[in-house]
């Protein structure tokens, strides 16, 4: 059995996508976002680091219970 980089590096990236996630729901200051247009970046990229870190998690997660059934 090799090491599944996969695993580890859903966790990070599932962990501070939530983070960055939090912090956006949290701080909804609106002079913060006025550089930005008023769109809420930390809101929207710690959805998409989340989305993309639990992908990670469920790849890691299939390729375990695929090797279990061999």
């Amino acid at each position: 059995m090799q090491l599944d980089i996969r695993l580890p590096m859903g966790l990070l990236f599932a962990l501070e996508g939530l983070i960055i996630l939090l912090y956006g729901l949290t701080h909804s200051n609106p002079t913060l976002y006025a550089k930005s247009d008023y769109i809420n970046i930390n809101l929207w990229w710690g959805l998409v680091i989340t989305v993309f870190g639990l992908f990670l998690l469920l790849m890691a997660w299939n390729k375990m219970r695929y090797e279990k059934m061999k």
